[in-house]
């Protein structure tokens, strides 16, 4: 009786390992999955049919799906329509095709450090200076390092390690994750002296300041908070005379990346105008306004800039192939999505946005309306700085499903609404879009 049981036991049909492993399907999977993940999702799919999840005779097709679903990342592309253009937890700028297509190229090998001509080692990232001093001919030499913050890092280590950086107390940012402006210094080795006051520091201050221990002038744009009122700053104009006449370098952080001034942006400092304006060295990030991939730049005299570069930190942030091939393509190819974003034709918006909500007039899940609604730069940059623009206007509850679809879409929601804004969304993806939230609507429509 019990061997007649267990030969009518379902799970005896279960297909064995081996032969799963076999399926053309599990064998194409292995060039883009690992040995390790294919066995793990046969065990899982073996599983759920020894659970009574699913019959013995689903469970090849449902290995199957289950590696057609599967990707090598974790990451999920998400539409961004929330009218926040850096956006810091989407990976801030997303990168132009120029610069996705360099990606792919430099996946391989490539002369990265090599002169091909000669065959003996080259300049590391050769190609990715050269295209940094032509955007920026103010500059006599440059370095990429891997973040914003390694570059501040490197340039208070190389230049104040052990003496004093003077640093006005206005200047005294947090950038993200409670990563804190004096910590970073003091992380270097070099003391921090603190001239002025909060809202108020005068070029006096740091004359007073400057002696035999200053390794540098420090000056930081607070990018991501604004003091008004009674305040007083000193341009990086009106401190280049006293680090001239005191012998110390002039090191000015500009933050977001913006290569030139950009009359949209009006209170927001670029880098061509700091070194025009007599900074040793000028700071910025390459995944903000510059719109490219996460890097930190080091522009200036050539001097201190190879000064820097033979400090032996740079070594340890330098930017890897990949970093340098994405941000030379962002400065010489096409128009990166960051610029598109932040100079999209507002009328432009405008026939989108309705466009969306005319599509979505028979949705189930609740009233569609469009309103105005201003974007943002987003990623510490021109703080308060508005974007006119436009917004279909949802109930809230749609926002977690549109989190949740396929594709994800991010909106904002303000105000007891789900707000869908599409200065972000690349125009060919609108109508992917317009697809997931009205399912989010249907669903939304379906369990109410």
């Amino acid at each position: 009786m019990t061997e007649q049981r267990l030969a009518q036991d379902p799970r005896r049909r279960i297909p064995r390992t081996d032969d799963l492993l076999a399926l053309p399907e599990v064998a194409a999977a292995r060039s883009r999955l690992s040995e390790t993940v294919l066995r793990e999702a046969v065990r899982r799919a073996q599983e759920r049919a020894r659970s009574g999840q699913i019959a013995p005779d689903d469970v090849a097709p449902a290995l199957v799906a289950d590696l057609a679903a599967r990707s090598a990342t974790s990451l999920r592309p998400v539409l961004n329509a929330t009218g926040v253009v850096v956006h810091t937890n989407l990976g801030r700028a997303p990168l132009s095709e120029a610069a996705v297509q360099a990606l792919v190229t430099a996946s391989g090998y490539v002369d990265v450090e090599l002169d091909l001509a000669s065959g003996v080692r080259s300049r590391r990232g050769a190609g990715t200076r050269a295209a940094l001093l032509a955007a920026l001919p103010e500059a006599e030499d440059a370095l990429v390092v891997n973040n914003g913050a390694a570059a501040l890092v490197l340039a208070t280590t190389a230049l104040g390690s052990g003496r004093e950086v003077i640093v006005s107390r206005g200047e005294f940012v947090e950038i993200g994750a409670g990563f804190r402006l004096p910590d970073l210094i003091a992380s270097t080795g070099a003391r921090l002296r603190e001239v002025g006051t909060t809202n108020r520091t005068h070029l006096a201050d740091y004359a007073d300041a400057v002696g035999p221990d200053t390794g540098c002038l420090l000056k930081v744009h607070p990018s991501n908070f604004r003091v008004s009122g009674f305040t007083a700053a000193v341009p990086v104009a009106g401190l280049r005379d006293l680090a001239l006449e005191r012998g110390v370098p002039l090191v000015v952080d500009v933050g977001s990346g913006l290569l030139r001034h950009d009359p949209a942006l009006p209170q927001e400092p670029d880098l061509a105008s700091a070194l025009a304006d007599g900074a040793d060295v000028v700071i910025a990030s390459g995944d903000k306004l510059l719109g490219g991939p996460q890097a930190g730049l080091l522009l200036g005299r050539a001097e201190v800039i190879q000064r820097l570069a033979r400090h032996p930190l740079a070594r340890a942030v330098r930017a890897d192939k990949l970093t340098l091939a994405a941000l030379e393509a962002t400065l010489i190819g096409g128009p990166a999505p960051v610029a598109r974003s932040l100079h999209a034709d507002p009328g432009r918006l405008r026939e989108r946005t309705e466009t969306l909500a005319r599509d979505l007039a028979g949705a189930r899940g609740g009233d569609v309306t469009v309103v105005p609604h201003d974007g943002r730069v987003g990623g510490g940059g021109a703080s308060g700085v508005p974007l006119p623009g436009w917004a279909v206007r949802l109930p809230e509850a749609v926002a977690p499903l549109l989190r949740a679809g396929d594709p994800a879409v991010l909106p904002r929601v303000h105000d007891g609404a789900c707000l869908v804004d599409l200065r972000c969304v690349p125009e060919p993806r609108d109508e992917a879009l317009t697809a997931a939230v009205r399912a989010a609507l249907d669903a939304l429509s379906g369990d109410s």
